[in-house]
């Protein structure tokens, strides 16, 4: 494992207190990651300071250049780096790889799209210039989960680098290798000392400190929806805006006219992505009571097909659970909706082997009350339910409180088209399960959190807008 060390001001820091970073496969230590006291943090905050007034000050077209070496870079180390995050996060070696180049494709999106926050000209009176103008907000804190080691904190750092922003960000103490790779691409870019800062420490204690600090103009987070209010209210008592990129339990219906073969293998493969450790992840699968038993069977049977195993090895296509605390939810999530009538068709338990494996699982006959059919599994558990009317497919669809991803299956464009009005969902894919693209926003509605990152829409939490009205004068 790669020096897991703080990285402030341009400078990597190592620090006396440490903490375990495991890998999820063989549960051994592989590495230890440094921990930020209040100083460390105050040192990062004051190089925000700093860098924030270097980078805004910086040419668009020299900051444009060093964000796109940046991405050069994560490109040509997309090995590496993937390898890194398959021993600490556990998912297969080309999942991971993918993710890097995946966010290097991001950040190379920002960078570009940066040069386009264009401000306007608006026609007024003589004697009188009024005009628009976008400015980067300041310097960020942000906080980012596990689950995607490099794509939540590259999200965070193109788009406040991009549109000029300093950040200090908290990457995971579980998945810190990742981050730091990250963050080398851009110090061996050239981008200056102090315009990313890259923490670790206690979550409680880092956020509320970085949150606090007057230095910070936004807060950005991606994670559970407890811990997003929690940061969300610090931010808004300090009048401080706030981007939340919360949990969800995507569902997914699978219409009347759908073809069930189909639709349940690309639910289930999209299911385990991951090992559906995923905040869009298919988790709620509402299928038509005519196609059931052949969608069910389909899912068994690609669920079947998964190589569960060591990420590092060949031919496995789902790593282990992140952590412990994974396992033992999964395991809480199958007794529950056992002991309520559900089914197990496949799965159903932890593998007996070293490390947090859990296997691929199908659940049917499970009730509206079970728990995994209202909280978000995070994991590889998959239950079905039969459905005779869409109207209460979509009522069933939309009855938490939750609202960031939603799938549906369906030949007909009609029904197309009343899925899409019907579910209350930031993201929607009709037909197929698709992830996040550079070229289009993602975020939820309700309480999956707001703001967008992604697609043009993505800068705007980075950027303030001006109103200028300029009177000319002699």
């Amino acid at each position: 494992m790669t020096d897991l060390s703080l990285y402030i001001d341009g400078a990597w820091v190592a620090t006396e207190d440490t903490a375990p970073v495991l890998n999820p496969a063989t549960e051994e230590v592989i590495g230890r990651v440094a921990l930020a006291t209040t100083e460390h943090l105050d040192q990062a905050l004051d190089a925000a300071e700093r860098g924030f007034a270097v980078w805004t000050a910086t040419p668009i077209a020299e900051r444009t250049a060093i964000l796109l070496k940046a991405a050069a870079l994560l490109t040509d180390r997309a090995d590496h780096v993937g390898r890194v995050m398959t021993l600490e996060q556990g998912k297969p070696f080309a999942e991971a790889r993918g993710e890097a180049l995946r966010v290097a494709g991001a950040l190379r999106w920002d960078a570009e799209d940066a040069r386009r926050a264009y401000g306007r000209i608006i026609p007024s009176a003589d004697d009188t210039v009024l005009s628009v103008r976008q400015e980067p907000i300041g310097p960020v804190a942000a906080f980012t989960p596990w689950n995607f080691p490099a794509g939540s904190p590259m999200r965070k750092m193109a788009g406040a680098l991009a549109a000029g922003c300093s950040i200090v960000i908290k990457a995971s103490e579980e998945t810190p290798g990742t981050a730091v790779e990250l963050v080398r691409c851009f110090a061996d870019a050239g981008l200056p000392a102090g315009v990313l800062n890259l923490v670790f420490g206690e979550p409680a204690e880092v956020s509320k400190h970085l949150i606090a600090d007057p230095r910070i103009r936004l807060v950005a987070f991606t994670g559970s929806i407890p811990v997003g209010k929690l940061l969300a209210a610090q931010a808004g008592a300090a009048m401080k805006p706030s981007l939340m990129e919360l949990g969800g339990h995507a569902p997914v219906i699978v219409a009347a006219d759908a073809d069930p073969v189909q639709a349940a293998r690309k639910a289930a493969f999209a299911k385990f992505v991951n090992a559906g450790q995923v905040c869009t992840a298919p988790s709620r699968f509402l299928v038509h009571s005519s196609l059931h038993d052949a969608f069910v069977a389909a899912f068994v049977e690609a669920a079947g097909r998964v190589v569960v195993g060591d990420g590092l090895a060949e031919g496995v296509t789902m790593g282990p659970l992140a952590n412990p605390r994974r396992l033992k939810a999964m395991e809480e999530l199958v007794a529950d909706a056992v002991s309520r009538g559900a089914s197990v068709r496949t799965g159903g338990g932890r593998l007996d082997r070293p490390g947090f494996f859990f296997a691929p699982t199908v659940l049917t006959d499970v009730p509206a009350d079970a728990r995994v059919m209202v909280e978000e599994p995070f994991g590889p558990i998959a239950p079905i339910v039969a459905f005779d009317d869409l109207d209460d497919a979509l009522r069933i669809a939309n009855s938490l409180p939750y609202g960031l991803a939603a799938y549906g299956f369906t030949r007909s464009s009609k029904t197309a088209e009343k899925l899409i009005r019907g579910f209350e969902a930031g993201i929607l894919s009709i037909n197929h399960c698709g992830g996040s693209v550079h070229e289009a926003p993602s975020g939820g509605v309700k309480s999956s959190g707001y703001g967008r990152e992604g697609g043009p829409e993505g800068l705007d939490a980075y950027l303030v807008t001006k109103r200028v009205s300029h009177l000319l004068v002699d």
